[in-house]
């Protein structure tokens, strides 16, 4: 009896230490002090001009739109400039730089370790923790974290920590953010721990019927005498256990690591298409059998292989790149990372074929990368877009030889258990491509991912290609990267050792919403008076290219790789072609999907090539244009199928098939310089305008009619029409609150879509929720993001309600109800389930 009450006492005793680790999100209590604070008492602040904040935090999104923000009279070598001209709206227009403060007080049990860990900081971080500065991290997209545990207090109560941030002007490219626009964590655990991004998994042997599982974990045991005990058990993706591996740690390496081999039977294997998760959960003992410290660490099976000649491959099969590039913000919400806009982005892109993502040109939160593992979408993580050799005057060059390893080992022991990251990228453009030790640079980074990380090959996005394919520096990567630069495909191809070429920044077309101009013609650098491009998806920049070349270079030659679109969504600042003395334009135009997340026609082109599961049918343009009755206004149909038919008012404008790649290049060589769209849309070049009905009838194979489409010319506007992204909101106390995208479309008496609606709309919520931002897709738009107001554009525009929490009511449940009113329309109200 006495042996059996020992025995349960024991088990109490492990499940109390079961909690010895506990990593908490800091997200309320925080306080935000905008500007610099003189002669402060870094121990016990009592200055005023505080205001509560919740973190992730942006401090400038709220602020208006302003051409003397940030500007910039530089020269953009990368984009082929021969001297400096001022640049407005480089980095959104909105009042990113300066200083910011940042406390907040937390306890932490007597005896425990403490860990803050930051996800990223805009930017120069320099941490207090109860008056002793306790490190500092300058980059604004690393992750790193400081051992507070010699400040904290005697009782572990109400210990302060103090986070100073400066943004310098003419530190980006792009709008940044400002502030603790990432997560802060306090991770406090037993004095026999796992540090962060301690656990190291990879599986080195991939079978049908077995894999091998290594699990490297580091332990902050000075030597095996201390008797610990390491258990490692892997839970498959149904929760059942695939395999244990238990005993007194007999070796620890001289990195401090113990090794663990686990056999995983039947393994299922990570893809896109199947991104099946396993997870392991690492738990340490002491000498007396207590459990100190328990990790669990998500990762998956997978296999990955370049092959020369012939390219990707993973487990064993052979694709290509469907991917997009992004950069952080999240349009309206701004900087301040959003779980929940993440998944609606990603969800988007899912619909639409991507399976991978560029996160360009800088490291990535954490949410996005188990997202990605999630959801299954391939990634390439990206640190830098700048070496020791500047592009902006406070840019990342004045860190380079402090920070370069420092930073890149902080993503490498971050990222390197997630499945879903494929490649290293060590840097976009950047400068030191030319110059004479840029060879030698790229392969000291590249010695570092494999160093870190063995597993996964290593790239760079080059963009000064004939200057690195002589000096050695695009022979060094394991993988070619090609920033544009389509005509120099083959020559690399030739030329280098790897025999494969990577598209990792592909097309940078542009285009506005919903605004068609005529002629069509395809154009790089095209501008017009109203600072928007051409929604017929014919224009891009002057180094790049339309869509249709880079889906030429996937389909006829097997050594390329693919690649990433530059981008999937629309960003806030670069707004070339309007990036030069043309405000207002705060937003890129290069985006497939707007500002306001509402897809472009390009989205359709994509979706048609990358969707060969799920037919797609969409025309272009939209068939109200007063003023252009009997002008020529060419149709498009953005589909998969090979055949359409167009109909004008019941009257058959004729068939249209696309061309054969023979035909399309044939007919290049011939000056047709619309050709190459015809091999991949379906195009009625000399479609008289009447106003009426429009359908296209699309036709399979066989020649039989499969999908159609119909638009009506839209009469007098009369009513606002509302459409959400969430049929529901589920409310959780662990997460950010749930958000939905209400879409605001304006619409005639019969439902027809009217597309040149520009007036104001204003929103009113109610009950379980509450607005949070608005956009339009407009790049020329001054109208504030965070503001209940948001004037259309191409007569749409785009609401973000965010439901209420768990933790911010007792009961979270019920409805939130969203009205959108505009003068001299019918108001709209939309009601959504919170759960």
């Amino acid at each position: 009896m006495r042996r059996t009450g020992i025995f349960l006492l024991s088990l109490v005793v492990m499940a109390l230490n079961s909690t010895a680790r506990e990593m908490v999100t800091l997200r309320k209590g925080w306080e935000f002090h905008r500007g610099d604070i003189e002669n402060i008492d870094l121990k016990a602040d009592r200055s005023t001009g505080w205001e509560s904040v919740s973190v992730p935090h942006d401090w400038a999104i709220d602020q208006p739109f302003d051409m003397s923000n940030d500007l910039q009279t530089v020269q953009v070598i990368q984009d082929g400039e021969t001297h400096p001209t001022l640049k407005t709206g480089r980095t959104g227009g909105l009042p990113y730089m300066g200083i910011g403060w940042y406390r907040r007080s937390f306890d932490v049990r007597p005896g425990k370790m403490a860990t803050l860990v930051f996800d990223g900081a805009m930017s120069e971080a320099k941490v207090w923790v109860n008056g002793h500065k306790v490190g500092e991290w300058p980059y604004g997209y690393a992750s790193f974290h400081f051992d507070v545990t010699p400040y904290l207090n005697p009782d572990g109560r109400d210990n302060v920590v103090m986070v100073r941030l400066e943004n310098l002007p003419f530190s980006s490219r792009w709008y940044p953010g400002a502030g603790l626009y990432r997560n802060v964590h306090l991770l406090t655990t037993d004095s026999l721990y796992v540090p962060v991004w301690g656990v190291h998994i990879t599986t080195p042997y991939v079978k049908d019927d077995f894999a091998t599982v290594r699990i490297r974990t580091l332990v902050n045991a000075v030597s095996p005498t201390h008797g610990v005990r390491v258990d490692t058990e892997i839970i498959n993706p149904n929760g059942i256990s695939s395999g244990r591996m238990s005993g007194i740690v007999s070796h620890i390496d001289s990195t401090g690591c113990v090794e663990q081999n686990i056999e995983v039977s039947s393994p299922a294997l990570w893809s896109p298409e199947s991104p099946c998760l396993y997870t392991a959960v690492t738990r340490v003992y002491d000498t007396g059998g207590y459990l100190c410290d328990s990790v669990t660490t998500r990762f998956g099976i997978r296999t990955i292989e370049v092959i020369p000649h012939r390219g990707f491959y993973l487990n064993g099969h052979h694709r290509k790149f469907k991917g997009v590039c992004n950069h952080h913000d999240l349009g309206p919400l701004g900087a301040a990372v959003n779980r929940n806009a993440l998944r609606h982005q990603l969800e988007m892109l899912k619909e639409m074929g991507c399976d991978a993502v560029r996160t360009s040109h800088n490291m990535p939160d954490p949410q996005l990368v188990e997202l990605c593992d999630e959801m299954g979408f391939m990634m390439m993580i990206e640190p830098f877009d700048e070496w020791e050799i500047a592009k902006c005057r406070n840019g990342y060059h004045r860190f380079w030889d402090e920070w370069a390893e420092r930073d890149m080992v902080a993503m490498l022991r971050h990222y390197r258990n997630n499945p879903s990251v494929v490649m290293w990228s060590v840097g976009n453009e950047v400068p030191t491509q030319c110059s004479d030790d840029g060879a030698a640079m790229a392969a000291w980074l590249r010695d570092i991912c494999h160093r870190e990380d063995p597993t996964r090959p290593v790239t760079a996005g080059m963009d000064q290609v004939a200057c690195t394919l002589e000096n050695g520096f695009a022979a060094a990567l394991d993988m070619p990267g090609l920033n544009y630069r389509t005509h120099k495909y083959h020559e690399a191809y030739d030329m280098l050792p790897q025999r494969v070429v990577l598209g990792s920044e592909t097309a940078s077309a542009v285009s506005s919403r919903g605004v068609y101009k005529w002629p069509v013609e395809i154009s790089g650098n095209a501008t017009y008076p109203d600072h928007q491009s051409n929604a017929y998806e014919v224009e891009s920049c002057a180094w790049a290219n339309i869509p249709e070349v880079d889906f030429a270079l996937a389909d006829d030659f097997p050594w390329t790789m693919g690649q990433f679109v530059w981008t999937g969504f629309d960003y806030l600042g670069e707004p070339s072609p309007y990036n030069t003395d043309a405000w207002p334009s705060h937003s890129s135009l290069f985006g497939i999907i707007d500002l306001a997340s509402i897809p472009k026609d390009r989205y359709w082109l994509y979706r048609s090539q990358w969707r060969k599961d799920d037919h797609t049918l969409y025309v272009a343009p939209h068939w109200t244009h007063p003023g252009r009755e009997g002008k020529i206004t060419p149709v498009i149909a953005y589909t998969d199928f090979n055949e359409g038919e167009l109909w004008i008012n019941g009257v058959s404008m004729g068939r249209c098939r696309k061309l054969s790649a023979v035909e399309a290049d044939s007919a290049v060589a011939a000056g047709d310089s619309l050709a190459l769209i015809r091999r991949y849309r379906l195009v009625w070049d000399y479609v008289v305008y009447t106003p009426g009905e429009i359908r296209v009838v699309a036709y399979d194979d066989a020649g039989r009619a499969a999908m159609e489409q119909m638009m009506r010319t839209a009469d007098t506007p009369y009513a606002l029409s509302l459409s959400s992204s969430q049929a529901e909101l589920t409310a959780n106390a662990d997460a950010d609150r749930p958000l939905a995208y209400i879409t605001v479309s304006v619409v005639d008496r019969d439902g027809n879509f009217c597309p040149a609606d520009s007036r104001l709309v204003k929103f009113e919520v109610e009950g379980q929720g509450r607005f949070r931002a608005a956009a339009n897709g407009d790049p020329t738009s001054l109208d504030p993001l965070q503001e209940p107001r948001m004037h259309l554009f191409s007569g749409r525009c785009t609401a973000i309600i965010e439901g209420i929490n768990a933790d911010d009511a007792d009961n979270p449940s019920g409805v939130v109800t969203v009205t959108a009113i505009a003068s001299g329309l019918r108001k709209a109200t939309l009601n959504i389930p919170v759960k």
